[in-house]
């Protein structure tokens, strides 16, 4: 079945509260999605995140971020004022978010919040706390610690508490109670607020496609929690981290820094961390993407001393014994793999062997005439065709900055006029592939430059700020969108069956009239 899809992240969306949350703009955009024929809604990870304010590196796998938590509902619940709410500043740039700003203002708003849920607590409440008490109670301690610890990480704390002695955590779950409420408070409200809108976009005939990445940060509730599931020294310090070899973008490669995993461990206890990590992502989500997918058949292991990622050494990854492993528990796994960069035949092997999808990428087809993989007349139907992902420029970015020469082939291969609009030349080429599902990010809808770029790799400062306007999430915008699904046989099915009974409904009223 063709399908597609738009990649937009919660972060992005409109608010007056500086930055995207699960409200009512959250339900406007999937009611875009609807009116535009689209079946997928692609998100980035919904973790906290953290230093960077990437998230890819969050405080932990398994909690949501609490800036997505809407206020107008928590008005609405009697939790918050307006009036309080609009008290706060939230940053000066309606089209940027400003996470030091948020960071100053969101959680001292939330702690007023607190002080009211606490004198009535919802009947739901204590439920939440104990069937999620298996990451929620290890998370809402480590950060009410990081609070204690003026924010430092959790290997600068004192030794019983970052070893975990048990008489230490014990004390601190006395001493930290209010605190630890509040975290838990926190994700009460975001995964009460996630539900209710994942339900409301479902009924749409929507699926939700959310971000798993392949790493967890060092300074994290996973890695405090479960050390021995992690390649940690006997002073719990790494010993390798992950990154990328140097390569013709970077003479020094990537240096990411996060932690191995010690597979070794992992499947001596049938990957039980992973397969509490998928089974509640594959929860959260309709669709997983897994980032960084080559890493399961072969990782990049850098010495944690080192300040660049050039000594790295080559590792064998756990392969389908995980996957396998995954899914005798599971079942049937509903994933789309990202098999970018540097692919060797083990990885491609473990991609097919997987059944998963992987992606294509319009914007790598142009760097040569040399038959790219990524030309749309080389695509397989069991792929998802994206223009580009949240590392790459934007579309109409793409076309000033790439080099002359790509941009000139691209032009002459997918007939790119000014007329068209270069952008939607580009997304045609996505739509008309042959490939089953085909997402497209929101600011190539718009037809944005650079300035809507989400995420510039090895680069700190300035990502994952960007974010729309309520004047651009048009629904003339949505009719123009319609129209190339129906020109590439890409209408969501669901949608299409509602219109025909719609219509049909519409005949026999005036036949009987």
């Amino acid at each position: 079945m063709r399908t597609s899809g738009v990649l937009m992240h919660i972060s992005s969306l409109p608010s007056p509260y500086g930055i995207g949350t699960m409200g009512k703009e959250a339900r406007k955009f999937a009611d875009f999605l609807k009116r535009a024929g689209q079946k997928y809604w692609q998100i980035l990870p919904i973790c906290p995140t953290s230093y960077g304010d990437s998230p890819y590196q969050s405080f932990s796998s398994f909690a949501g971020n609490p800036y997505f938590i809407d206020l107008e509902y928590l008005c609405k619940e009697k939790l918050l004022t307006k009036k309080e709410c609009e008290s706060f500043s939230w940053g000066t740039n309606p089209r940027y978010v400003d996470y030091g700003q948020m960071y100053a203002s969101r959680y001292p708003l939330l702690k007023k919040a607190y002080d009211r849920f606490r004198k009535n607590e919802p009947e739901d409440f204590a439920a939440f706390c104990k069937d999620e008490a298996e990451w929620l109670d290890e998370y809402a301690l480590f950060m009410a610690l990081k609070d204690a610890n003026g924010g430092v990480a959790w290997y600068e704390w004192e030794k019983d508490l970052k070893t975990r002695k048990t008489e230490a955590l014990k004390e601190a779950r006395v001493t930290y109670a209010e605190d630890i409420a509040f975290y838990k408070m926190l994700q009460y409200l975001f995964f009460k607020q996630w539900w209710d809108l994942k339900a409301y976009v479902n009924d749409l005939g929507i699926e939700i496609i959310g971000d798993v990445p392949i790493y967890v940060a060092g300074d994290s509730a996973d890695v405090w929690a479960n050390p021995g599931q992690f390649y940690l020294d006997e002073e719990l310090n790494p010993i390798d981290v992950a990154g990328c070899p140097p390569d013709a973008f970077s003479a020094d490669g990537q240096l990411w820094g996060n932690p191995l995993f010690r597979w070794d461990a992992m499947k001596k206890d049938g990957y039980s961390w992973w397969t509490k990590r998928v089974k509640a992502m594959s929860k959260l989500y309709d669709i997983v993407r897994i980032d960084h997918f080559r890493g399961f058949d072969s990782y990049y292991a850098i010495p944690a001393k080192d300040d660049t990622a050039r000594n790295g050494e080559w590792r064998k990854g756990p392969g389908m014994d995980l996957f396998r492993t995954m899914e005798k528990k599971l079942g049937k796994l509903n994933i789309i793999v990202e098999d970018l960069g540097f692919l060797t035949p083990s990885v491609l092997k473990l991609v097919k062997d997987s059944g998963f999808p992987g992606m294509k990428v319009i914007q790598f087809a142009f760097d040569s005439r040399e038959g790219s993989d990524y030309l749309p007349h080389n695509y397989e139907k069991h792929c998802v065709v994206y223009t580009g992902t949240h590392d790459n420029d934007t579309l109409m970015g793409w076309m000033k900055t790439a080099p002359k020469a790509s941009v000139k082939f691209a032009k002459e291969y997918l007939n790119l006029t000014e007329e068209e609009g270069f952008n939607w030349g580009m997304m045609r080429g996505a739509w008309a592939s042959v490939g089953d599902m085909a997402i497209v990010p929101m600011q190539d809808l718009i037809g944005i430059g650079s300035e809507g770029r989400m995420n510039t790799p090895s680069t700190l400062g300035g990502n994952w700020e960007w974010r729309a306007t309520s004047d651009q999430i048009t629904g003339k915008l949505a009719k123009r969108l319609y129209k190339y699904m129906e020109m590439y046989g890409r209408l969501n099915k669901d949608q299409e069956e509602e219109e025909e009974t719609e219509a049909e409904e519409k005949k026999v009223s005036a036949e009987e009239k």
